[in-house]
């Protein structure tokens, strides 16, 4: 398996895909020099003027809710139905989702009007979003377990793939699961550092011939890269160059390394659980 995500990766700096981002503006500047590290071209945007041209011409369109203001809100879903009409992966960051009533109502707009290929976001805003009551402080997420039962029906509500990421990434399409252990602690001391992940999947998935390999082998080599500039970090001032550095430099023999037997599938297949009632939140936005 670790040979398939690996050429994933390299499919990555093959193609270049272009990563169309609505994101906040705490993460912008990480979040491309992320995407230029490993390959990918960022393009950052706020004005919905363009969203029929940049969603007629990217890879991926991914949508940020970390900073929300009403233009923001009628710019993701004017862009996310550009990029259905063109037929353009969505990949949705719901984060914060949890934590006020503004980024719920918007969250389930989304959710609502936008055909999603994605939705990537900590513990506790997935188990918000699949109703499990998880519990986010400001962006993060303060839930250390999963309900993965109830993450597989919001998966199959939404015809979607969900990652929740954590100390263990939780990958599934409502059947399989799949997961990945990669990373290092020092990931959460860098603002942006999930959030620039949102938009790496972005990238390996726009370039898989199968999304959910293309997924979890960004999950993988984002973590693999973590642990090796962690290696030589003092801190999280020292890791963030080290870490752009390792996405950029990273080989197949230290990504074996940092991944083997840290990257399973968890479940070849399931019954196909009950349906999740969709996310609703009394309100307008």
């Amino acid at each position: 398996m670790l040979k398939d995500l690996w050429a994933v990766r390299e499919a990555v700096r093959e193609k270049n895909p272009l990563v169309y981002n609505i994101t906040n503006t705490v993460v912008t500047n990480f979040t491309a020099n992320v995407l230029l590290a490993a390959g990918a071209s960022p393009i950052m945007s706020e004005g919905a003027a363009e969203a029929e041209d940049l969603a007629r011409i990217c890879s991926v369109l991914v949508l940020n809710i970390g900073t929300l203001h009403t233009r923001q809100v009628g710019y993701c879903l004017k862009a996310g139905e550009y990029a259905n009409k063109f037929q353009k992966p969505v990949i949705l960051d719901p984060v914060g989702v949890g934590a006020t009533a503004y980024r719920n109502i918007t969250a389930g707009q989304i959710l609502q009007d936008v055909r999603l290929a994605l939705i990537r976001g900590n513990y506790g805003e997935i188990g918000f979003i699949a109703g499990t009551a998880g519990q986010v402080k400001g962006v993060d997420s303060a839930d250390s377990g999963l309900d993965l039962t109830a993450v597989k029906k919001m998966a199959l509500e939404y015809s979607t793939l969900v990652v929740a990421t954590g100390a263990t990434d939780y990958l599934t399409d409502g059947q399989a699961v799949m997961t990945n252990a990669t990373g290092h602690e020092l990931l959460q001391l860098v603002t942006g550092t999930g959030c620039a992940l949102t938009s790496l999947t972005g990238a390996f998935l726009a370039v898989a011939d199968e999304p959910q390999l293309g997924v979890l082998a960004a999950l993988a080599f984002y973590g693999a890269a973590a642990q090796k500039a962690a290696e030589n970090s003092k801190g999280p001032g020292s890791f963030m160059p080290k870490f752009l550095d390792a996405l950029y430099n990273l080989s197949y023999k230290e990504f074996k390394k940092a991944a083997e037997d840290r990257v399973a599938l968890l479940t070849e297949a399931a019954t196909a659980p009950a349906p999740l009632e969709p996310l609703t939140v009394e309100g307008e936005l």
